[in-house]
């Protein structure tokens, strides 16, 4: 992988940034990667250009419109849905590394690396720019730097082999090459230098006018910390005791809370994922969306062909492993899994849930909100979704970080470090939400469990909770759906059946994904593929 700079226009995104899109062309005139300051960075204006080309990304279906998402599915609480070669590679551990689900994400996330680190290296030294809007764009770049670093490592960091690291504070990059960290740890170890750099800069997101939403903020980096400390604890245990200040601090400096007051444990957690609370106080980090871009997720994991009305892609379907796993009155599970049978209103008509497409005979239902606008059943009466069902955005944002994981990070900090009886505080917090009873010293069982049913189907990766927890039977346990006699008939009785085989998943090989064997070619073998590969 060449880091070499070039400056491609940039793209502003009016729905993440609340700016016009950019027509410039700046191209960098010199080789490898010394960025010229001749033609740029000499105003405010060129250096928001450069801040907003590093968010580009977020809206790509190579990162958090979809592909990003196949390294969770290999989980145990989704199946892949459709056929689809590259995605059953992943599902089952055989993958390449060349497959464009890894490599495109891989090769974003670089990009947005690669344009933090021109603001981070120019910046400072630009004209007629005010060192307010300095310090926020530099906290801007040290957040997306660490962000996407942080991806990478977690999907390909081995700890035996890390990533490689791309960070203009380092002059020894041979033609751009950057270097491969020895260790994943060491990885982690530069993303929390980033995101503590971006916490120091960056404001608190409730400074923010509406046009500035979606920049990153305070908050968001004290969130990604705790994260990269909880993911760095299962080589570090030392880290687990930063965890639960922080989350104390995020919750009085930083005002976040989890929504309550709407009238029941139900309509608490359902109101979590509409649009109407897409900047609410449990909102941490998300990817902005709206009609003309953003995330196509709602559309991804939609019905395929979307019952003839709206263009859906039917991917990732829950298993029965995971509907079983909740509370028999946890409403958490109505709101997250649709199952035959169930109320849901499409479009301004209210249906009951049948599928001719799952597999599972089960559809994610926690971003099926912006399809209930509308009338008569008609998807061009409805104004919150892309009109294009090939690029099925919607106005909802794809929560990526709330405040509940904040809860659930501290709980397991505090019992990780033998505080079980602690634990309970932030732990049933999130169980009272929803109307659950409490757990007086929750367990690592208990932390487990209200992980996976309070965060299902999000993108916090069960799959690697799995991993980190060396919990490798349940990764290779066989996953199970409902077979409907008539998959046309919402009152179908069904059958219980295995629709997803055991899975050999080794912890000597599979604790990260391979890098493609094209990018170790382009480096010059200097990049090593992940120890197993």
């Amino acid at each position: 992988m060449k880091f070499k700079i070039n400056y491609i226009p940039a793209l502003v995104l009016t729905i993440v940034l609340g700016t016009s899109a950019c027509n410039d062309a700046w191209v960098d005139t010199k080789p490898n990667g010394s960025p010229t300051t001749a033609y740029f960075w000499q105003s405010e204006e060129d250096v928001q250009k450069a801040v907003a080309s590093m968010y580009v990304p977020m809206r790509y279906e190579s990162t958090w419109g979809r592909d990003l998402f196949w390294v969770q599915n290999a989980s145990d609480d989704l199946i892949v849905g459709r056929v689809k070669a590259d995605g059953e590679n992943i599902k089952n551990f055989i993958p390449t590394g060349r497959e464009g689900y890894l490599t495109g994400g891989w090769n974003d996330l670089y990009f947005m690396m690669n344009k933090a680190n021109q603001v981070i290296a120019n910046v400072p030294a630009a004209t007629n720019t005010s060192e307010a809007l300095k310090n926020r764009a530099l906290g801007e770049a040290y957040f997306v730097r660490g962000f996407a670093h942080f991806w990478l490592a977690y999907i390909w960091g081995h700890k035996d082999q890390g990533v490689p690291f791309d960070g203009p504070e380092n002059p020894e990059f041979e033609k751009r090459i950057a270097p491969q960290l020895p260790s994943v740890k060491d990885n982690y170890e530069q993303i929390i230098k980033d995101f503590e750099k971006a916490a120091e800069l960056l404001p608190f997101f409730e400074s923010y006018g509406s046009a500035d939403r979606g920049r990153a903020h305070k908050v968001a980096a004290w969130g990604y910390l705790v994260k990269t400390y909880a993911y760095l604890a299962q080589y570090d245990p030392s880290k687990w005791a930063l965890i639960p200040p922080l989350c104390d601090k995020i919750k009085s400096e930083g005002n976040r809370a989890l929504i309550t007051g709407k009238g029941s444990g139900k309509a608490n957690y359902r109101s979590v994922f509409t649009t109407a609370n897409n900047w609410s106080s449990e909102y941490i980090w998300s990817v902005t969306s709206g009609i003309q871009g953003g995330s196509e997720f709602p559309g991804v994991i939609l019905e395929n062909k979307g019952w003839g009305i709206y263009n859906g892609w039917g991917y990732f379907q829950p298993t029965e492993e995971l509907y079983e796993e909740y509370e028999a009155n946890d409403p958490r599970r109505e709101v997250t899994i649709l199952k035959f049978g169930d109320k849901f209103t499409y479009f301004g008509e209210e249906r009951s849930y049948f599928s001719t497409n799952s597999l599972s005979g089960f559809q994610i239902n926690k971003y099926m909100e912006p399809y209930s606008y509308g009338t008569n059943g008609n998807a061009g009466t409805n104004n919150q979704i892309n009109p294009s069902g090939d690029y099925p955005t919607t106005t909802l944002n794809l929560p990526l970080m709330r405040y509940a994981e904040i809860l659930l990070f501290k709980a397991e900090a505090l019992i990780k470090m033998g505080r079980n009886a602690d634990a309970a505080g932030p732990l049933n917090e999130v169980r009272a939400r929803v109307g659950l009873p409490d757990i007086n010293s929750p367990t690592m069982d208990d932390l487990k469990h209200e992980r996976r049913v309070e965060l299902a189907c999000e993108w916090t990766d069960r799959f690697y909770d799995l991993k980190r927890w060396g919990d490798f039977a349940k990764i290779n346990a066989p996953l199970h759906g409902r077979i409907h006699a008539v998959k046309t008939d919402p009152n179908s009785s069904y059958t219980i059946k295995e629709v997803w085989p055991a899975r050999k998943f080794d912890p000597n090989k599979h604790m990260a994904w391979p890098i493609s064997p094209d990018e170790i070619s382009r480096s010059n073998n200097k990049y090593k593929q992940t120890p197993g590969w």
